[in-house]
């Protein structure tokens, strides 16, 4: 048999074989690189950890928005690298539909600027967060060139930020500064302590619990060394009386 003939008389399978949806959960086009995905997870674990017992929020990264003025899931969609929204059930979802959700938009906007994004990011989204979105605060981020920029929406405008000593943008509507902190963008709280992780807050009690127990320690060093002092008072005092009885001298009258 040939080649031809063995093909030609297998089954056809075509039928059986069942491919995965193209969009599982978002429109959104794959990360550009690894640092873009782990500022996001970063953010978002923080953000997280930080309103872990909250449940009136939304966050979310490299997300599908849909809201298309006819309610089509074909038309009018963007895709932020971050975004937050507040007045909201805190629950998994695959996308963001604005119409399934009473009507609401992203509160805060971060876009992860790359070489292919960063025109669009500064130029076009900007300008749907603003007129269309009506997102009061939008970020931008570059963690390669360090390129940090913030705005705030007044009077239908995006307004920039002014950073404060440390190079920290305000967001009001988080109540939290965002910063660069060790090259990636991190949220710090009103007095300037950095959020932290939940990995982070883990090693930071075990650091306490390690300090406590060094004082813990040392304390007990201390009194057993107080103990033994005392002893050797105590020892020296009876060898002293000692000595004034076999002289005649009652200790007890000096």
């Amino acid at each position: 048999m040939t080649i031809a003939q063995e093909l030609e008389s297998q089954p056809d399978i075509s039928q059986d074989v069942i491919f995965p949806p193209s969009d599982l959960y978002s429109d959104e086009p794959p990360l550009e690189t690894e640092l873009h995905l782990r500022q996001i997870i970063l953010l978002l674990q923080c953000l997280e950890w930080l309103w872990r017992d909250r449940q009136d929020f939304y966050a979310a990264g490299n997300l599908t928005i849909y809201y298309s003025p006819r309610q089509l899931k074909s038309e009018h969609f963007r895709g932020p690298d971050f975004f937050v929204v507040l007045g909201t059930e805190r629950k998994t979802r695959k996308s963001w539909v604005v119409w399934e959700e009473e009507g609401k938009y992203p509160n805060v906007i971060l876009e992860i600027l790359s070489d292919s994004t960063a025109k669009t990011d500064r130029g076009l989204k900007k300008e749907i967060y603003q007129d269309t979105f009506r997102t009061p605060d939008y970020f931008w981020f570059d963690p390669f060139t360090q390129e940090f920029a913030g705005f705030h929406l007044a009077d239908g405008k995006y307004q920039p930020l002014q950073a404060n000593e440390q190079g920290y943008l305000w967001s009001q509507q988080l109540g939290l500064y965002l910063g660069i902190y060790q090259g990636l963008l991190r949220f710090f709280t009103s007095d300037g302590q950095i959020v932290p992780t939940p990995e982070e807050t883990a090693q930071q009690t075990e650091q306490r619990l390690e300090h406590a127990q060094q004082q813990a320690a040392q304390a007990q060093q201390q009194v057993a060394q107080a103990q033994q002092q005392a002893a050797q008072a105590q020892q020296q005092a009876e060898r002293l009386a000692a000595k004034l009885r076999e002289l005649n001298i009652d200790p007890n009258t000096i």
